[in-house]
């Protein structure tokens, strides 16, 4: 029997490995990002930097509640799917470890906490955007399981929803910050690599899906196909970020470098896909990613400081 006082902690450890907290690497990093290139304008007036260390704390705090919120929501509506799925069997819902009242605690306690640093940015920085997109924001975000179930775009969502982490970052600094060309073309970036990586995902359960009706890309066009599209979004992924070094002066060598760095790990995904099939996903899909959102994030800051 489990002592009373560590049963907690382990419903926090499984809600924390079920949802892939170090998963955290392929949108936070736009986050940070695309709230340096709205603290430094392109007029450069520099950075405040005791009120934007404020607010970068924010930034990251409501990232990972709403990731948190997203990811529950996903194993929460998809608990049945995966039950009846040999690869996501054993996850913590389907399992018996975790009970779906559980989980929604567990998503009212981080959409708590979502909401509050929302207001925090209204009552500390007078910037009352945050508070009111937040639960929009939060809606977008759960209701992404449904997308599956009667529309192939639900790559696409996928994509639009970690692609706004940029431009709600720079919204939480300052929502004149919209105007600057290369965030949008940042989003369009994160838009096209998830979408695409996302494609690849969905290539482990073609046959779940197909028994079950569901509309990922490879279920519905066949894989040949659906690399094919994964191929096109990950080529208009890089000629974004191209086209946000060409038209933003504060990004230059250190971002191309990036750029060049993520256009090589791309096409060695794409390659690795296509020799070995999903056996090598957890490269293709984690380690690859991971270094893309890292690498990405930490040149294009560097860049904007300097």
């Amino acid at each position: 029997m489990v002592p009373p006082a560590t049963k907690p902690l382990r419903t926090v450890r499984e809600i924390a490995a079920d949802i892939k907290l170090h998963h955290s690497v392929f949108a936070m990093p736009f986050a940070v990002l695309g709230a340096f290139m709205a603290a430094s304008p392109v007029s450069g007036h520099g950075i405040d930097w005791p009120r934007f260390g404020g607010i970068l704390g924010l930034i990251v705090l409501a990232m990972v509640f709403a990731r948190t919120v997203a990811m529950l929501a996903n194993r929460l509506l998809d608990r049945a799917i995966d039950a009846r799925n040999p690869r996501t069997a054993g996850r913590p819902l389907p399992g018996g470890r975790l009970s779906p009242a559980t989980v929604r605690t567990a998503i009212v306690a981080s959409a708590t906490g979502f909401g509050l640093v929302c207001l925090a940015f209204g009552f500390l920085y007078d910037n009352w955007w945050p508070a009111w997109l937040g639960a929009p924001v939060l809606a977008w975000l759960a209701v992404y399981p449904y997308l599956k179930r009667f529309t192939t775009l639900c790559h696409l969502y996928l994509g639009a929803s970690l692609a706004m982490s940029p431009l709600a970052a720079a919204i939480a600094v300052t929502p004149q910050a919209l105007g600057q060309p290369a965030l949008w073309l940042l989003a369009v970036m994160v838009l096209c690599w998830v979408a695409g990586f996302d494609i690849i995902y969905a290539l482990q359960d073609v046959e779940v899906d197909r028994g079950q009706g569901y509309f990922s890309l490879p279920a519905r066009l066949g894989e040949p196909r659906a690399l094919a599209i994964s191929r096109a979004l990950h080529a208009v992924a890089v000629a974004s970020l191209v086209t946000a070094i060409l038209v933003d002066e504060r990004l230059g060598i250190l971002l191309g470098l990036g750029t060049a760095i993520v256009a090589a790990l791309l096409v060695y995904e794409q390659l690795t896909v296509a020799r070995w099939g999903t056996t090598r996903m957890a490269l293709a899909f984690l380690t690859v990613n991971g270094i893309i959102g890292c690498v990405l994030g930490a040149l294009g800051v560097i860049d904007v400081l300097l």
